[in-house]
């Protein structure tokens, strides 16, 4: 993978930035699950271990579907437990765990039609995974301006590390997709864990706080409406 900020030609296997994907607006509100319908791929979850609240995240847009034009999804979250805080807390004890789904995708053509993309793997889940987390769990007490250069500090980081899944900052963890191990990259830090790896037609990666990642097991999602928030 390249850099963040590096040129059309080099831009990464998926834009972090999350947006929703496919549908107008209006439609999107009507429909909340449109974007997910409109992806090409499985979702994965939590499997039936978590008895918790379910909710959905976001999706994030990627090549455009020659039936309608719309843009089909490229990856997507489904959170579990607490959702990301609207503001700085001054005690952040929110208890989440988030499963980031990215499409399996060869190198194909910018959106914007000015360069290429790379093809998914491992590492754009990882990315994804890190970014999420940071996002999650920035410092409450820094002000804005001080914020954006943590983040970008932090994502520079969380970058390289994903660039790098069998580097020491990793270490191997076996979980169970759809019922079956599936070996996985993990890593811990002070904000919280970030783990990646494959599943049956996807990538996957995860993130979370106060759940431990050793007891999750994913699954692919047979009723998206189970993630209506409640």
């Amino acid at each position: 993978m390249e850099r963040p900020g590096s040129t059309a030609e080099e831009r990464p296997a998926v834009d972090v930035t999350h947006r929703t994907a496919g549908a107008p607006a209006a439609r999107r509100a009507a429909d909340p699950l449109a974007g997910y319908h409109a992806a090409d791929f499985p979702w994965y979850g939590l499997d039936e271990g978590w008895t918790g609240r379910r909710w959905l995240g976001q999706v994030g847009t990627g090549q455009r579907t020659a039936a309608d034009g719309d843009r089909a999804p490229d990856y997507g979250t489904l959170g579990h437990g607490d959702e990301p805080a609207r503001g700085p807390e001054p005690r952040d004890a929110r208890r989440f765990a988030v499963v980031v789904t990215v499409a399996r995708r060869d190198v194909r053509r910018s959106a914007d039609n000015t360069g290429t993309l790379e093809a998914t793997s491992a590492s754009s889940a990882a990315w994804l995974a890190g970014s999420g987390l940071l996002a999650a769990t920035w410092p409450g007490n820094l002000d804005r301006a001080l914020r954006q250069n943590w983040l970008d500090q932090q994502s520079a980081l969380a970058w390289d590390l994903a660039d790098d899944l069998e580097g020491p900052a990793w270490s191997s963890l076996t979980l169970p997709v759809n019922g079956l191990p599936q070996p996985f990259r993990y890593r811990e830090s002070e904000h919280g864990w970030v783990l990646a790896g494959e599943a049956p037609g996807v990538l996957i990666g995860a993130y979370g706080r106060s759940v431990s990642a050793y007891g999750v097991g994913f699954t692919t999602v047979a009723d998206l409406g189970a993630y209506d928030g409640r």
